[in-house]
This record gives C-alpha cells, structure tokens and sequence, in this order.
C-alpha cells in the first residue's frame, strides 16, 4: 500500500503540474516546444529523462539480468552518439523548425517529408507500447494482497497506465512535461546514487556476489568481457547511437532552447549524465540480479529490487524514479508524432492557415487517437517478445530510415532529394524485411547472428550516396528554413 500510495501522489503532482502549464499554452509553439524558453538547465534535465526511458529501466536492466556485468557495454551506443550530437545541436537550433521531418522535407522535398513522418510514425508508437507495458507491470508488482497475490493483471496495469499517460500529455504538451522532467531527472539521479551501495552491502559486495552468481550457476555474470560476441555487440549498441543522432525527441528539445548556445551546453553536459545513469542502472541490476533468483521477476529486475531488496523509504523512491522515467519517456514519445502529424501533414497540404486554437486542439486530438494506437500495438507485443529487443527494433527502424539523411541534410550539401528518397525507402524496408527473415530463419547461416541494424544502416547510407552522386544537387525549399 505504500507504494501504492507514493505513486499515486506522485501523479497527483505531474497532473497538478499538467493542468496548470496548460493553462500558458496559447499556441502550437507552447504545445509542441514549450514556446522555445527553455534554459539549459531546464533541456537537460528534460533530454535526459526523455532518453533514459523504459529501454534502459526494464530493458537494459532485463538484458542485465541474463547477462551480468558485460552488459556495461549497452550504453556505449547513446554515449558516443551524445558526443557527436555536440556539433549537430546548435546547427538544428539555428533552424525556425519544429519537427525532424520538416528538416528533412525543407532540404528534401515532401517526397521524403512525408516518408520521415511515416518512419517516425512507425517506429514511435511501438516505443509508446512498451511504456504502457512497462509501467502495467509496475502496476501489477505494487496491487498486491497481504499474501502477495497480484490485486491486477498486467494487462489491466497496462490500460490503466495508457489512460494516465495519454490523458497527461494531453493537458498540456511539451510545456508541463519540460517542467516535470526537472523533478524526474534530480529524482532519477539521487536514488540511483543513493541505492547503489546500499544493493552493494547488501548482495555482500564482490565476493558475495561470486557467492551468490554461482549458487544460480551463474559465474559467467561477473565477467566484464568476453561475454558477447562481436556480432551482439554491434547489434546492441548500433540502434541505440542511430537513435540518439536522429531522436525527434532530443531535436524537439532543441528547437525548444532559447539558443543554439544553449542548445550544445546541454548536449554536453547530457554526456556525462547518460554515461552516469546508464551505468548506475546497469550496475544496479547486475547486483539485484545476484539477489533474485527468479526468471520471471528478473524481466522488471529493478521493479522487484526496489520493492524487495531495498530499504522501504529509498525502495519508494525508486519505485518513484521508475514510473516518472516511463511516465516521462511515454509522454515525449507520443507527443512527437502527433506534432508531425500536424505540422508536416495537417499545416503543410490539408489547412495552413489553420488558426492557433484549432491547431492545439487537434494536437491535443492525435495525442488520443495515436495513444490508442500505441495500446493496441503494446498488445500485440505484450507476449511476443522482450522490451529489451522491442527497443532495438523500433530503434533500428527509426534509425536507419531518418538519422543518415537528418544528418546530411545538415552537414552534407551535395545530398539530393533523390538520394534522401532512397535512403529513407531503402533503410525502412531493408530493416522490416532482415528481422523478418531473421524471425522465419531464412537468412545465410554467416548472417544469421547479424540483427538488422547493419544492413539497414548500410543500405541507408549506400542509397544516399549513391543516389545524391548520379542526380543534380538542389538547395532547400522552404523559406522557414533559414539560419537565425
């Protein structure tokens, strides 16, 4: 019950925050980036609970939990990527844009605008679903009786947290989940500081956990390395740095910033911040995993860490930390797609000069209908595969469609709107078809270890190349797409 009860505060303060943000936004500017105020402190609180989302509190830490200490590796992809995003950062702000696609579309054409909005579409809502999934089964660990029973299923968990969640981003956009997210991103990082020796003591440190690992024959989850094959590691750490160079969420945080100064001091700060998270949860898991034998509990490792292993007063904080980073990540990814959506679809051929309040209203409309979507797809997955592999996908998807040509469209002059067309249409259905074959074992056995982020990756990139080298260099089209 006390969990139970330091939850439903703690959403009782996001919706109170929620409703009166709402109340300042007056335009799609306010909705979609905070009507660009954003201080650096402010963008790096909320880039940083925007990225350590489900795929690092349930998936990584699941990951963790099969593997052990090697999987200190999984944060290499979003650390390197953080660094390159130092040079990308103020040159996207420099833009009057709002979305990714309307970058692309800008240098491209709306050939590929509309091909960046469907990529994003696709690959955001299946990120949504894991949230809703994740946090119903938060829901379903905490509703328990005195025996322990389970009060809810997670499937009732995760209609309750889909309602929450897309009813919270309604309200008020990317204006109260900026504003939350600096409450998030100081809880996230004082109680995993605080937990870390706290599991440490109590798993016996080292050498308990020797102990502890080969009691569940389990030795091999103290090795560092040697733990992945060359081909593991590339498939787990490539998503996540494609992710991070093109994530709408962290441009939408940018265009959000008062300047483009601000812009690359938060990026920069974000490096040191992921690196440190990231690993606190890695760590954090690896030692609850030591302490839990059971498979089934080892999926949420953390879930049951803070309710089981952990004083109650820090394991209420924890079990805080983990629903605001859910909470936070869902809301910022349901909340782009609705804003390209609008701005790319709606704004660009049904209605450009829609006024203000209807525009907000219909963001606000699409937030609902893709957060129903995104239900429908967590059920879909629920059973069908881990969060974990659920992340890559729609991170590989995402990545090799949009990052290639987001990039160059901002450092590479001589690509071409057929180059960009190509490599969006050939990185999207070269990821959709390898995990296909992968998944029905169609694959060359020398292939068969390769996920699809290496031939998605390097098909994106042939195809603008090649594309942009054989057809004439054009220059941008729209005229918001001007240096400020």
């Amino acid at each position: 019950m006390s969990y139970l009860l330091a939850i439903l505060t703690y959403l009782l303060v996001l919706t109170g925050i929620g409703i009166y943000k709402s109340r300042q936004v007056q335009t799609a500017a306010d909705f979609s980036v905070a009507g660009r105020s954003l201080s650096p402190w402010i963008l790096v609180c909320t880039m940083l609970a925007a990225w350590i989302g489900t795929g690092s509190i349930v998936g990584n830490a699941g990951k963790t939990y099969e593997s052990g200490l090697a999987a200190l590796i999984l944060p290499i992809g979003s650390v390197l990527g953080m660094i390159l995003l130092t040079r990308v950062a103020p040159r996207a702000r420099s833009y009057d844009v709002y979305s990714v696609p309307e970058i692309i579309g800008s240098r491209y054409g709306q050939v590929a605008r509309v091909l960046a909005v469907l990529a994003l579409v696709i690959a955001y809502l299946v990120i949504v679903s894991y949230q809703f999934n994740a946090l119903g089964a938060v829901l379903n660990a905490i509703l328990t009786d005195r025996a322990g029973n389970p009060i809810i299923s997670e499937a009732t968990g995760t209609v309750i947290a889909a309602g929450f969640i897309i009813t919270y981003t309604i309200l008020a956009g990317l204006l109260s989940v900026a504003y939350t997210d600096v409450v998030t991103g100081i809880i996230i990082t004082a109680t995993l500081l605080i937990s870390l020796p706290v599991l440490w003591g109590q798993a016996g440190g080292w050498a308990g956990m020797q102990g502890h690992f080969a009691a569940l024959s389990k030795a091999s989850h103290m090795k560092a390395w040697g733990v992945f094959t060359p081909a593991e590691i590339v498939n787990f750490t490539l998503p996540t740095f494609l992710l991070i160079m093109g994530d709408a969420n962290q441009y939408q945080r940018f265009f959000a910033s008062k300047s483009a100064k601000g812009a690359k001091s938060a990026v920069t700060f974000m490096i040191f911040a992921v690196l440190l998270i990231e690993s606190l949860i890695i760590l954090e898991a690896w030692i609850a995993s030591s302490l839990i034998p059971d498979a089934a509990a080892g999926k949420y490792v953390l879930i049951y860490a803070a309710k089981d292993l952990l004083p109650l007063a820090l394991g209420l904080f924890f079990m805080i930390t983990i629903v605001g980073i859910i909470i936070s990540t869902a809301d910022s990814f349901l909340l782009i797609p609705a804003t390209s959506l609008i701005r790319d679809i709606y704004l660009n051929y049904i209605n450009p000069k829609a006024p203000e309040k209807r525009t907000v209203f219909l963001s606000r409309l699409l937030v609902l209908v893709l957060g129903i979507i995104a239900y429908l797809v967590s059920l879909s997955f629920a059973q069908s595969t881990t969060i974990f592999h659920r992340a890559l996908y729609a991170y590989t998807i995402y990545g090799a469609a949009i990052t290639p040509c987001l990039v160059a469209a901002l450092f590479w002059k001589r690509a071409t709107p057929a180059g960009a067309i190509l490599s969006i249409a050939g990185g999207t259905v070269t990821a959709l078809i390898w995990s296909e074959l992968q998944s029905r074992k169609f694959l060359p056995s020398g292939l068969t270890d390769f996920d699809a982020v290496l031939p998605a990756l390097a098909a994106s990139v042939s195809l603008l190349v090649i594309g942009s080298l054989l057809t004439p260099r054009s220059e941008s089209r729209l005229p918001s797409f001007v240096p400020r």
